[in-house]
């Protein structure tokens, strides 16, 4: 017999969320996707965020952000991407104090690839410098290689 699980509406929020992140990145590790498996890694990165912005903070708010722009900018649809993307750089001005050292590292690299993905290139390449200055910045080793290899790959239009 199953143990029958009670949750709030804020812890099913929580669980949604998570599930759904996670969904997302099954997708973009997948190294190869169907156009319906980008529809579906869409649609999951958009109901992360939504249960976020239901279960979490600020800071999950703008992760969720960095992950629209990141999906969007893998399937090259810049417009897209620099939504999020700007979206992600102001509420990491907003809430400064209660970001990570990654956090501000990882707006700048979704704003510098969205500007790449979008074809411009003197917006995105002062974006990857403030980037990479973030990225050595960042404290902690694992979080660091973390922030690097994400920096290192993907699309880069040429700029990387």
């Amino acid at each position: 017999m199953t143990e029958e699980k009670t949750y709030t509406l804020s812890q099913a929020q929580n669980v949604f969320a998570v599930e759904f992140h996670s969904k997302t990145w099954d997708l973009l590790d997948q190294p190869q996707r169907s156009a319906q498996d980008n529809e579906r890694m869409v649609d999951y990165a958009h109901a992360s965020l939504a249960h976020w912005r239901t279960a979490g903070g600020v800071i999950h708010h703008q992760r969720g952000e960095w992950l629209l722009a990141h999906v969007y900018a893998v399937l090259g649809e810049g417009a897209f991407a620099l939504h999020h993307a700007l979206r992600c750089l102001a509420l990491l001005e907003e809430s400064r104090d209660k970001m990570a050292d990654f956090d501000f590292a990882f707006a700048y690299e979704a704003a510098a690839r969205a500007y790449a993905i979008s074809g411009e290139k003197a917006n995105a390449q002062k974006y990857i410098e403030m980037a990479q200055k973030a990225g050595e910045a960042i404290k902690d080793e694992e979080d660091r290689r973390i922030f690097f290899n994400e920096f290192n790959g993907g699309e880069w239009r040429g700029l990387k």
